[in-house]
């Protein structure tokens, strides 16, 4: 099928597709994939032989928006330009191979036959992730005493090691820092229905998603189990309910496909800063009472704490 379809991308066009660090696929009016080069394949985890023939909403890229609404059904870039011809681009998140959501600029023009019918469009997306500083850190360090062995981000020691520096920080500028504390919904009924190879699938999928919606001064640890514990610098209250929001909403629309099942799950967070007198112990359990009140209301949802002692955190 690869071959079949490829054949509309012919000759020196088709060499230099393939050799640009861009992703870029082509497809017709049904939005059927005819082509896709390599880079596609590198940032997304599919193959050409996986995906051509099929649609781009078919558990492929499925893309979100930064509220993590679907746009496939509503609001799709491509679709817009296959129907009125115009140019368009956009950031977008878009669903890893792998199951986790990856930003992307995506540019969108459409593809005209000999009478200036338009036939299909043509996608450029480029990779938009923010390199973390941190994480940059702990690739530094080489110290699998500060990673996660199975994650490969920081665990509690890290944790407390990025926790004095922030601390010293905010009593240098009086800049508060945010602390979410992050829990899997329901993460059990995942282990037993699909057992623990499926959950650590889930987890890395998780842990991928939340990496690549936080900034990069960020930085994300695991706790234990399936919760994690992130630290956010120079924020405010309404920006921990933003950031907060946002890594609930990407989580949930993303999955992983398990032997042709959509795996998908929920967590709930528990937001709050820090004040002058926290231990890395008070901030976590403050962080992490929020995160109870998250749960009673079902999950899947962000509290927030509404005061704070510090002024600048309002």
């Amino acid at each position: 099928m690869q071959m079949q379809v490829n054949e509309r991308v012919k000759g020196p066009y088709k060499q230099w597709l393939d050799h640009l660090f861009d992703g870029v696929y082509v497809v017709d009016m049904h939005r059927r994939i005819q082509y896709w080069n390599a880079a596609a394949e590198e940032l997304t985890g599919y193959t050409a032989g996986e995906v051509c023939g099929t649609r781009c909403s078919d558990n492929i890229l499925e893309h979100v928006d930064f509220a993590g609404k679907a746009l496939c059904k509503e609001g799709c870039p491509l679709h817009a330009t296959l129907q009125d011809g115009q140019r368009r681009e956009a950031l977008v998140f878009l669903h890893h191979k792998n199951g986790h959501r990856v930003p992307v600029h995506i540019r969108v023009s459409p593809l005209y036959d000999d009478e200036g019918k338009v036939t299909g469009a043509i996608e450029v997306f480029s990779d938009h992730s923010q390199h973390l500083t941190i994480a940059k850190e702990l690739e530094h360090y080489k110290q699998e005493s500060l990673l996660d062995p199975l994650l490969r981000i920081g665990n509690r020691r890290y944790a407390q090691m990025v926790f004095q520096v922030r601390q010293y920080e905010y009593g240098v500028t009086q800049t508060p820092f945010g602390a979410l504390m992050l829990d899997l919904d329901l993460f059990k009924h995942v282990n037993d229905t699909y057992g623990h190879h499926v959950g650590d699938l889930v987890l890395k999928m998780v842990t991928q998603t939340i990496v690549r919606v936080l900034r990069g001064s960020d930085a994300l640890f695991r706790w234990g189990g399936d919760e994690f514990l992130a630290f956010l610098p120079a924020i405010t209250s309404g920006g921990l309910l933003v950031a907060s929001e946002r890594i609930r909403s990407m989580v949930e629309a993303s999955f992983v496909m398990v032997e042709g099942q959509r795996i998908q799950t929920t967590l709930s967070v528990g937001a709050t800063l820090a004040v002058p007198e926290d231990t890395l112990e008070s901030l976590v359990e403050r962080a992490d009472l929020l995160l109870y009140q998250s749960k009673q209301k079902g999950g899947n949802h962000c509290t927030v704490e509404e005061r704070f002692p510090h002024n600048g955190g309002k």
